[in-house]
């Protein structure tokens, strides 16, 4: 699992590549980038760990819970 300090590392490294800015009219306007199938599964293999996580910590809360 990364830490918030590597994934905001990550994301700031990955958005400074790519030129892309967090101004809140670029969420206002479509996109013309093209995003490689490379990116899209590193996302949804982000997605899938990030929500397995989260199920995981549900369970061992949920197995406190019935302690």
């Amino acid at each position: 699992m990364i830490s918030d300090t590597e994934y905001t590392s990550a994301v700031a490294e990955f958005l400074s590549k790519r030129a892309v800015t967090r101004c809140p009219t670029a969420c206002v306007v479509p996109t013309r980038g093209s995003v490689t199938e490379a990116d899209r599964a590193a996302l949804r293999n982000h997605e899938a760990a990030r929500e397995a996580a989260r199920q995981a910590r549900l369970r061992n809360y949920q197995q406190l819970l019935a302690s």
